[in-house]
């Protein structure tokens, strides 16, 4: 486990301890954050500086920024989609009355047409062209999942699963909505015994051995996370099961032929420019017969996350619109067969995540630090506020070759009723 400060997020600097000490409030201090919640669409929210007191006149609103010196308040009028989150992380800003709904507050005032940009400007191409390169993206993954399985097991469930969960009851724990998630995908797929499945981006695992296990597929699972890889491949010795090859490669070096493609949370990390490469890959591995299934966070605006969310958290991710997604499929003839949003329950798995991570913290700050803790509360609580305010989707999207009659005639294999298939 890497332990070192900032290791995997950020700089050790922005990990300092808040400087407090921002000497008398003046008069265009005041103006100043006046002027910044304007820029931000007028949230219905407090706000003070230094000194305690309220900035905005009138009744007290739920929630409030208090902004602890005037660097973290020059910062903030600079990019607020970085240094909000770097000040907030370092202890310069605090929240009161809940950051998430802070936070939806917030991003439902900034999403107002027309009065101002949600996000950071988009790269130039020829930027993008190498964020998420072969080399570019194993740095990306190694920043974000291989910062140690033991923080992750904190507050994932026993599958490791860090994708959507699926509640067909509301009420279900989080193990048994992923459960419910990986048999679901299964079912949209028509798995059945002895099928050869490629997986791509495969996470720590968890799919692939609920396919071989429950269903004996024949399961070639690719990422390029070391951690992740060594963990699935340990899980799976341990447990026995066969039929699961796990491949630490790229994407893009697939090869060979399978009844069913499956990819649940890389899209995320693939990036718009080779949406059409990973299509390529496709092509030359499903059957003519075969069916294939994408789950992604997307959006509807076709938008770059924010800065701090690029620099700190998740560096080369992009959620794609659907539009965008069809560039995965159209120029290689594939036929869109489904298209479901399950939204609010990525929002509800987070809920669980973030519950688990609080309860967690302290052996957290004493794997990183305080700051870390921080940082990361702010991402799950703002993933939260992004998918309940629908600036975020989640997107399954399953296809076929065109002219491949091997599909459902009704949804009724997919009834919440039957959900459970003898496994929840």
């Amino acid at each position: 486990m890497k332990t070192s400060k900032g290791d995997g997020v950020c700089p050790p600097s922005l990990f300092a301890v808040g400087d407090r000490a921002s000497g008398r409030v003046l008069d265009i201090d005041r103006w100043l954050l006046r002027t910044f919640l304007k820029g931000v669409g007028s949230p219905a929210i407090g706000a003070a500086l230094w000194d305690g007191k309220d900035a905005i006149a009138g009744d007290s609103p739920p929630f409030r920024m208090v902004i602890h010196n005037r660097g973290a308040l020059l910062r903030l009028l600079t990019n607020p989609l970085l240094y909000f989150g770097d000040d907030y992380s370092a202890g310069n800003i605090e929240i009161e009355g809940g950051m998430i709904p802070f936070l939806e507050t917030v991003y439902r005032a900034m999403s107002r047409p027309g009065e101002v940009k949600r996000r950071s400007k988009p790269a130039p191409n020829w930027q993008r062209q190498n964020i998420n390169s072969p080399f570019q993206s194993r740095k990306n993954i190694h920043h974000h999942y291989d910062i140690g399985n033991d923080f992750y097991q904190l507050w994932l469930d026993r599958e490791m699963l860090y994708t959507c969960a699926y509640f067909p009851k509301p009420e279900l724990s989080l193990e048994e909505a992923q459960i419910a998630k990986m048999e679901l995908v299964c079912r949209k797929l028509r798995l059945k015994g002895g099928e050869s499945v490629i997986e791509a981006g495969c996470g720590w695992g968890g799919l692939a051995r609920y396919m071989a296990k429950q269903y004996g597929a024949k399961v070639r699972a690719f990422n390029i996370s070391s951690e992740q890889m060594a963990y699935a491949r340990q899980r799976a010795k341990e447990e026995g099961i066969k039929g699961i090859e796990y491949i630490e490669d790229d994407y893009r070096n697939i090869t060979g032929e399978c009844d069913v493609f499956v990819s649940i949370g890389m899209l995320e990390h693939v990036g718009p420019n080779n949406y059409r490469k990973l299509g390529e890959v496709i092509d030359r591995t499903l059957s003519e017969t075969g069916l294939g299934l994408i789950h992604s966070i997307g959006q509807n605006i076709a938008e770059p996350m924010s800065d701090w969310l690029q620099k700190r958290i998740f560096p080369g991710s992009y959620p794609p619109t659907v539009r965008e997604m069809m560039e995965i499929f159209e120029p290689c003839g594939f036929n869109v067969i489904d298209l479901e949003n399950l939204r609010l329950h990525y929002a509800k798995t987070l809920e669980h995540w973030l519950e688990r991570f609080e309860q967690n913290s302290n052996q957290v700050t004493q794997m990183f630090d305080e700051s870390f803790v921080r940082a990361w509360r702010l991402y799950l609580c703002g993933s939260i506020a992004n998918f309940t305010t629908g600036s975020l989707e989640l997107f399954q999207v399953l296809f076929s070759r065109s002219g491949n009659n091997r599909v459902p005639w009704t949804r009724a294999h997919l009834l919440d009723s039957d959900l459970d298939h003898g496994k929840l």
